[in-house]
């Protein structure tokens, strides 16, 4: 019998430690969900844009799995990220619309989210970026601990911005405090702070004091900074699975991209700060490909809402780009640009790579997908409306795996029911926000249809006609682009969709 010395004996055990740590390993993928702002179906060139180059974001799709029928359960930022976290409709919750600065977190901390399922799991959890969900239980203490927060959801770590970039406070926060805080210069509602950076920038003085916090904050270099945050955390727990959920900013207005983009694409600062982003995704990608990680991972790239005309915006339009392709509307909206929008999932040996689905999917189904991928079976009131599509990214799912899909705008008035072809609004218009003047943040709606020249057979010159339906339904498999209002043709159908609909709302879940 060989014989083996100590030391010998000790470096053999060793050794066969690491392999059983690395066998459990590759039972536990990691995950990165990069969640993208304002992103429209239009804005990559993957998507079909012309303007803008995203070569990071382009070979995703050619390595992994990209969807055309993918949509954020809500055309508004926080019922979106909302959504998402929880499996849960926000309407269930009576969220239609963003949350600023007073608003307590409006998740329930004793609620399921995808962050606890991992962590459960033994995954390494963290949120970098934009929060939006709210802080405190009542109100956020800017000058304590914002608490609860993300770190009462599962999350192991934040860091990001508090709301979203074009409102006050503009500070980083991270895990429960303002960075850079000051006890001798609090936060004072309606003070203006001596140094604030953006503040001064936007003439938006609605919260004051913490000079250092504001001065910490510069909208130019926002993107790059939670780009190194992601980064930097990806290396720290590459030796353990880890769940890594990245809301990032770009592409929300303004439209403040780092020097180094500023002027490199044919369609102005939306252009340049969408070069931003793709700049990001490959800051992460090429991270999981050096530290040997990226066949051990599931990738998810999508948007919380489709794009908008606005500010910029409206000059890349001027200059040909096309924020939502052909789609009709923009975000905000119950029509398809306001809630269709990118979705690409890459797992080398996992995914089959350069594939196309036309799967119905949503950001509302991470929850009950990633619940099956670790084996956690969900309980009754966790991710009520949760779907599980991981059959639809790995290549195993041969029939729809949805058959409907509840959609909510930024109006009541439009919650809608897509149900295999066919989606239903129960009300006139696109039912997002709308303003006469071309350029604000309100530009959706009426003026939108109209500047943009798209074509609905409810409008004309961007107003409703006197005799247009009170209600809509289109056949998406025959008229992608919403030109036509078939409801008064089809009256079965929309009785049965809007009867539909109603169940679901008083519903405790869908799945």
């Amino acid at each position: 019998m060989k014989k083996y010395n100590t030391q010998t004996l000790l470096v053999m055990v060793a050794l066969c430690l690491v392999a059983v740590s690395l066998m459990a390993q590759s039972d536990k993928p990691n995950v990165v969900v990069i969640f993208a702002d304002d992103l429209g179906y239009g804005d990559t060139g993957v998507y079909g844009a012309t303007k803008v180059r995203t070569p990071n974001i382009d070979k995703l799709a050619s390595e992994g799995r990209r969807f055309t029928d993918a949509h954020a359960a809500s055309a508004v930022c926080t019922p979106s990220r909302y959504c998402l976290l929880t499996g849960e409709y926000a309407f269930r919750i009576d969220n239609w619309g963003p949350v600023f600065l007073k608003v307590g977190l409006i998740v329930d901390p004793d609620q399921t989210t995808v962050a606890d399922i991992m962590k459960n799991a033994g995954y390494a959890t963290a949120c970098i970026g934009k929060w939006h969900l709210g802080f405190g239980e009542e109100t956020p203490n800017w000058n304590g601990d914002l608490k609860p927060g993300p770190l009462e959801l599962g999350f192991d770590y934040y860091f990001g911005m508090p709301v979203v970039n074009s409102h006050p406070p503009f500070v980083y926060v991270e895990n429960h405090r303002v960075v850079g805080l000051a006890a001798d210069d609090p936060f004072v509602y309606d003070q203006v702070a001596e140094t604030r950076v953006h503040e001064e920038k936007m003439g938006i003085n609605q919260i004051g004091g913490a000079k250092a916090a504001h001065a910490l904050y510069d909208d130019t270099y926002v993107g790059t900074t939670l780009a190194g945050k992601a980064v930097s955390w990806i290396k720290e727990h590459k030796d353990e699975p880890f769940f890594l959920y990245f809301p990032t900013t770009n592409i929300h207005h303004p439209f403040t991209p780092h020097p180094r983009f500023q002027g490199t694409s044919d369609c102005g600062r939306y252009g340049d700060f969408i070069h931003e982003l793709d700049w990001i995704v490959g800051e992460v990608t090429r991270t999981l490909e050096e530290e040997g990680l990226a066949d051990n991972t599931l990738l998810i790239f999508t948007s919380d809402n489709g794009g908008m005309i606005n500010l910029g915006g409206q000059n890349s339009w001027n200059l040909g780009h096309k924020q939502n392709g052909d789609l009709l509307g923009f975000k905000f909206d119950a029509w398809e640009g306001g809630h269709r929008v990118p979705f690409i999932a890459r797992w080398p040996g996992k995914i089959p790579a350069g594939t196309v689905s036309n799967q119905l999917v949503s950001n509302v189904d991470l929850l009950a997908s990633l619940a099956a991928l670790t084996g956690y079976e969900l309980k009754d009131g966790e991710g009520p409306d949760s779907f599980n599509i991981l059959p639809a990214l790995i290549g195993e799912a041969q029939r729809p795996i949805r058959d409907h899909l509840v959609l909510a705008a930024f109006r009541k008035t439009h919650l809608s029911l897509r149900a295999g072809d066919w989606m239903y609004i129960g009300a006139q218009s696109g039912g997002g926000f709308s303003s006469p003047d071309v350029g604000t943040h309100g530009f959706g709606g009426f003026p939108a249809l109209h500047f943009a020249g798209e074509v609905n057979s409810d409008m004309e010159n961007g107003k409703l006609k006197p005799n247009a339906p009170k209600e809509q339904l289109y056949n998406l498999r025959t008229d992608p682009y919403q030109t036509q209002n078939v409801i008064r043709e089809n009256p079965v159908i929309a009785q049965t969709m809007r009867e539909h609909l109603a169940y679901i709302r008083s519903s405790k879940g869908t799945r």
